[in-house]
């Protein structure tokens, strides 16, 4: 059984599972708490392609915090995204109080096609739940000849997660940045980071799965050093990536969600923007100079405990390509998403 790589140490008893079998267990899920069948699909279909990707973090671990989220009120099952706003080249997207994978997808593409008509445009989110993994919706846009530059977050004063550079107390969300842009002969080029040292879900994902977090993310509530999910949820706090760096993109994101798109009332609020690449350079003309710098890139010497040096986003294509179209998970994950299927169908 191979296990994608992953930033979490699984010492733990894993499973393989067929993306046929997942699909329809957590699209099932989904439907009872409330979600039209049509959207229950989409939602389970990119959390497995997250988690054949190798993001876990952001793959069908996040079922439970849904169907949580769900059960609880915070999120509308079946939510409808409307346009708020269009003025020009900005639209302001409504997402309803729901779940924000739906709404994300809305913005991309109608972000990409007034780009398409002007060159450019820009496209805000507001009043959604967790938008999924970012990377997604970068990939298929830069597939399509697309830059896009995606930041936002906010909604602070309930996600207390990141430790101010310099501080010991989580103050703010782990803030999102993606980018992504047309690449070369693999592909196109996708950077999607949270500006913590890792993203809250690799933390539920360890404690889904009863297993520990890398060394030096994340602090205990006395500001030591801690690899136990348990001292996060007790008062902990994730370390800004990069330093000061991370910190303070994460500082310009809270300001567009808060100050520019809020404040945020449900998750987080979202600003994209969206460039044609095609009324700057032509596509036969970009794709060979990109090809030409990455392949530069690639043919770089490793360094001690690398194997080779890698491009942004081709990881995940290659994990996609090499997963045979099954999941390899947490035995105590699956478990954890077959009770709660249980749990429905039994009902109160």
């Amino acid at each position: 059984m191979n296990v994608s790589a992953s930033k979490l140490q699984y010492d733990v008893e894993m499973v393989e599972i067929s993306v046929a079998e997942v699909r329809a267990t957590i699209s099932k899920i989904f439907v009872a708490l409330g979600c039209e069948m049509k959207n229950a699909y989409i939602i389970s279909d990119h959390l497995i392609d997250s988690s054949l990707c190798g993001v876990e973090s952001h793959g069908v671990v996040r079922t439970l915090q849904y169907a949580n989220q769900f059960q609880s009120g915070e999120l509308k099952p079946c939510a409808q995204p409307r346009t708020e706003s269009a003025n020009g080249s900005i639209e302001v997207i409504d997402g309803d109080g729901g779940l924000g994978i739906l709404p994300m997808i809305i913005a991309y593409e109608h972000g990409t096609t007034r780009a398409e008509e002007s060159g450019n445009s820009t496209t805000a989110v507001r009043n959604v739940g967790h938008t999924g993994r970012l990377g997604a919706f970068a990939d298929e846009a830069a597939k399509k000849g697309f830059l896009t530059i995606c930041f936002g977050g906010g909604n602070r004063r309930k996600w207390r997660q990141v430790a101010p550079y310099g501080g010991v107390r989580g103050l703010l969300p782990t803030n999102p940045w993606c980018i992504g842009i047309p690449g070369g002969d693999q592909g196109p080029v996708v950077v999607d980071f949270a500006t913590s040292k890792i993203a809250g879900g690799w933390v539920y994902a360890a404690q889904s799965a009863g297993t520990h977090l890398p060394e030096g993310c994340v602090i205990d509530r006395d500001g030591k050093l801690t690899v136990d999910p348990a001292d996060y949820f007790n008062g902990g706090a994730i370390l800004p990536a990069g330093g000061h760096k991370g910190y303070g993109l994460a500082v310009i994101s809270e300001l567009v969600a808060e100050a520019l798109l809020g404040p945020a009332t449900v998750e987080c609020n979202w600003l994209i923007i969206a460039l044609d690449t095609k009324r700057l350079q032509l596509n036969s003309q970009f794709g060979a100079i990109a090809e030409e710098l990455l392949a530069e890139i690639r043919h770089c010497p490793p360094a001690e405990g690398f194997e080779q040096v890698e491009i942004p986003g081709e990881r995940e294509r290659l994990h996609r390509k090499c997963s045979g179209q099954s999941l390899v998970i947490p035995v105590q994950t699956w478990q954890q998403i077959g009770d709660l299927w249980s749990d429905l169908v039994k009902g109160p």
